[in-house]
């Protein structure tokens, strides 16, 4: 038996887990948003073996420092960490300030639908740039949708993905 195989796959986490990170990264981005003198107002949902943590506010603007792609995932992976530094577990929680996930919903559609114009002009694939593996997991089902083939390569912070004909 190699060392892998005796590697244990982390188990999925229950609702109540997923629950708990949720309230523990309302807590930590709570005191962010405190620090920062920042209105607003936490969502928190469980779904599909995530926790996923919202920050709305009545007023839109005062989101929008918080709400460009990088800060969220920034902010997004001190939150984790902060989860990960209470709970002793890896956490997959889903951020989102100010609507800033639909928002890059729509970039990324627009990025496929780009790529798949160049596929149909008569390129044989086409590579989008390197993304998180959220975003990258994102294009998979646009692309899918669409009726094209998609694969992620690349290592760490190069990772992309290349769609082709379905």
């Amino acid at each position: 038996m190699t060392t892998s195989d005796q590697i244990a796959e982390p188990t999925a986490a229950t609702d109540e887990q997923l629950e708990q990170e949720g309230d523990i990264a309302a807590d930590y981005l709570e005191g962010l948003l405190d620090i920062a003198d920042i209105d607003g107002d936490l969502a928190l949902d469980v779904r599909a073996g995530r926790a996923y943590v919202s920050v709305e506010a009545d007023d839109a603007g005062s989101l929008s420092a918080l709400s460009h792609p990088d800060t969220v995932q920034a902010l997004q992976e001190l939150t984790r960490l902060a989860v990960q530094n209470s709970t002793g577990r890896f956490s997959r929680l889903i951020l989102d300030i100010g609507g800033s996930r639909d928002a890059r919903q729509r970039q990324l559609e627009t990025l496929v639908d780009r790529a798949i114009s160049r596929l149909e002009e008569g390129a044989s694939q086409a590579s989008l740039p390197a993304m998180s593996s959220y975003e990258r997991k994102l294009v998979h089902d646009i692309a899918a949708d669409r009726g094209y083939s998609s694969e992620s390569f690349g290592e760490g912070a190069d990772r992309h993905t290349v769609l082709r004909r379905g």
